[in-house]
């Protein structure tokens, strides 16, 4: 029995995110499409499995009501159109999983619902007690209110959050596109289809998407960014092609559709995993070799003597970048000193700092523990 079939067969726990591209049409919400969707979660949830849904579409769902005339070209029409499309999509959603017996609910949530420890600890807390109620927790980021996350952030990178905080085991990506291909099918005509992916922090997701794209074009780069940060949790990720008739069933029937890639064979904390993606880097630390060669093989903590240069300005206990000299990233830590003082010991032995700073709070830069290499930003 391959991994694959064995994952989907023991699956207790599934986060499925369903994109705007996927799930609205130029008319409006796809209401044949919802309840196809509904139908086959109802068939998952009847085996004892527990669903999360991560849904897009209430830009598209308010864009329909709103009157002739009116454009969605500014940010404050965008977030009215949101407002007024959220209860619509809600509306819809509640009343198709009535019809299948099941009870589901509805949260927004912004960045900084999971970047604080208790708010993050409270929705945990909260999901937990509606999956314990056997309820469908529908969610999606509050873009009324979540400005940065309305312009630039996708529910893919929710989803990958959302992982983390329910302790998934198997996150299912529903996109516009047939799975994931080994270079960009738009303007490849050679591009290759991938129906297996065992090393997805390998791979060059720049290169092979065409470099990051906006919200809801159907892009793969946040679908494979959100993939690569399931697999550092150890959960495999199944990217399929949402508007295929009822995709999820034929796949739980051994069907091999989409693209699944593969879990890292070590998953990182979940910890490590909340501190390095809660939010934004706020900096930059330049390494020199002999660190990045420390850090990459010997998982060691990065000392002021590594380091370079200093980018940017953070407070002691902050997120930061580490980059190669050529600008690779290397991982994201916590620093252990603000970027003023980081400037003042950089290039200096660990002995030195308080020579230099009048004290020495840590001899480290980023203690291993607050440290994730390879990190999906």
């Amino acid at each position: 029995m391959s991994n694959r079939t064995k994952t989907l067969r023991d699956a207790k726990r599934i986060v499925v995110k369903i994109g705007s591209a996927v799930l609205t049409t130029s008319e409006g919400i796809n209401l044949g499409l919802i309840c196809r969707l509904a139908d086959q979660l109802a068939t998952l949830h009847e085996r004892g499995v527990d669903i999360v849904l991560v849904s897009s579409g209430a830009v598209a769902a308010g864009r329909e009501t709103i009157p002739t005339g009116h454009k969605l070209n500014d940010l404050p029409a965008r977030q009215a159109a949101s407002s007024i499309g959220q209860s619509r999509l809600m509306h819809e959603y509640d009343e198709t999983f009535r019809r299948f017996g099941l009870v589901s609910s509805q949260i927004l949530l912004t960045r900084d619902d999971l970047k604080h420890r208790d708010r993050f600890l409270n929705v945990r807390n909260t999901l937990s007690r509606l999956l314990e109620w056997r309820g469908i927790p529908i969610i999606n980021e509050n873009d009324t209110v979540a400005v940065q996350e309305l312009e630039f952030g996708d529910n893919d990178t929710l989803a990958s959050l959302i992982l983390n905080v329910v302790e998934a085991d198997l996150f299912i990506n529903l996109t516009s596109a047939d799975g994931v291909f080994d270079k960009n099918p738009d303007s490849n005509d050679n591009a290759k289809h991938l129906s297996y992916i065992d090393n997805i922090g390998s791979l060059d997701l720049d290169a092979m998407c065409d470099g990051k794209t906006a919200v809801g074009s159907g892009g793969m780069f946040s679908k494979m960014r959100a993939a690569h940060r399931a697999a550092q949790l150890g959960v495999p990720t199944l990217i399929l092609a949402g508007r295929e008739r009822m995709i999820i069933e034929r796949v739980f029937s051994g069907e091999e559709c989409g693209t699944w890639i593969v879990p890292d064979e070590k998953s990182v904390s979940r910890r490590k995993f909340w501190l390095a993606y809660h939010c934004d880097p706020a900096g930059d630390l330049v390494i020199d070799k002999g660190a990045e060669k420390a850090l990459m093989a010997g998982g060691k903590s990065l000392l002021p003597a590594g380091i370079s240069s200093v980018i940017g300005t953070f407070k002691a206990g902050e997120l930061v970048r580490v980059v190669a000299m050529d600008g690779k990233p290397l991982a994201v830590g916590l620093s252990s000193y603000g970027s003023e003082d980081m400037a003042k010991i950089l290039g200096h032995k660990s002995d030195k700092i308080e020579t230099i700073l009048g004290k020495c709070p840590f001899p480290e830069a980023i203690h291993r523990d607050n440290l994730l290499l390879d990190a999906a930003l």
